[in-house]
């Protein structure tokens, strides 16, 4: 079944405007009765019917209001490191298709991104795009949110007012399934960039009881890491059952 997100919604009816409009009526041909789920962001799916449309707006009439049930029950705040080049956007696609809550871009040491603000603004703005598209596409209830980009001790201090919270850092020994088993409802992780983190940046980390954890003894790309880690929190959390 089609599936959007809304706002504009509450128990009895809704509305949908903009591209999505258009994309209902002119490229789904979809039609007055017809059904579809719509989500308003927060969690909760609406099954709905069409109940008038036209290119720039649908009205619907909802029939049946639940939570969503594609939400993991942890929430997870992504922090990433900028790579080169565009691969934050795919780290942004996956992380959103595996169930990141949020994500926020880091400037570390060994960054060799270093956008400045114009254009940070413009990846941003990019980034969000890309983020509510994979959201629709896989189903979720909410539409993870790109933020601003932190300086990386501006990063640590706020990882360090989570439940939980991760630096993945090639050199420790420390278990990821201990960490794991630790019962949280919120975790924040940051991953490195190409370069990964520097002795200091890891003993900062360390200082505000973060804990240093290692993805295996084989070196990921920094845009395979946080897909990998990823992975391992909703299967370790049963949110791949």
């Amino acid at each position: 079944m089609p599936r959007f997100f809304t706002e504009t919604i509450d128990d009895a009816k809704g509305i949908i405007t903009g591209e999505d409009a258009k994309h209902i009526a002119k490229v789904l041909r979809m039609n007055v009765g017809d059904a579809l789920t719509v989500c308003d962001t927060k969690g909760s799916d609406y099954d709905c019917v069409i109940a008038a449309l036209c290119a720039s707006q649908v009205e619907l009439t909802v029939q049946r209001v639940s939570p969503s049930q594609t939400e993991p029950s942890i929430f997870v705040t992504l922090y990433q490191a900028m790579p080169k080049s565009d691969k934050m956007e795919l780290i942004v696609q996956k992380a959103v298709e595996l169930g990141v809550s949020k994500i926020v871009p880091v400037q570390t040491s060994r960054c060799v991104s270093r956008p400045d603000q114009k254009s940070m603004q413009k990846k941003l703005e990019r980034y969000n795009r890309i983020a509510l598209e994979a959201a629709k596409q896989c189903g979720r209830g909410i539409i993870p949110q790109v933020l601003p980009m932190l300086e990386y001790r501006e990063a640590i201090e706020a990882m360090a007012q989570d439940e939980q919270a991760i630096l993945f850092y090639e050199n420790s020994t420390s278990s990821f399934r201990e960490e794991l088993s630790k019962s949280k409802t919120s975790l924040s992780i940051m991953v490195g960039a190409e370069g990964g983190f520097s002795q200091e940046e890891v003993e900062l980390a360390l200082a505000k009881n973060i804990a240093s954890i290692s993805l295996g003894k084989r070196i990921l790309r920094c845009e395979t890491a946080p897909m990998a880690a990823l992975s391992v929190i909703m299967y370790q959390t049963k949110n791949m059952e």
